[in-house]
C-alpha cells in the first residue's frame, strides 16, 4: 500500500515560496499540480507532486 502525504495550502506556500494567488494562477495555467478536494471546502495537494514540481524547477534553472 502506497502512502500519500497531503499538504494544505499553508504548507504548499511554505514549501514552494509561492503565495496563494500564484499557486492558483499556475494551477489554472496547467503548470502546477492540481489540488485534491478533501472536504466540502477543503483542498490539499499531494506532497510527491509538489516535490516533483520543485525538482523540475531545479532541473530547468
Amino acid at each position: 500500500m502506497t502512502s500519500h502525504q497531503l499538504l494544505r495550502l499553508k504548507q504548499v506556500e511554505e514549501k514552494t515560496g509561492l503565495k496563494r494567488s500564484q499557486i492558483y494562477l499556475y494551477m489554472n495555467n496547467g503548470i502546477f499540480p492540481r489540488s485534491i478536494k478533501i472536504g466540502p471546502v477543503s483542498v490539499a495537494w499531494l506532497e510527491s507532486e509538489i516535490d516533483e514540481w520543485i525538482n523540475l524547477k531545479l532541473t530547468n534553472r
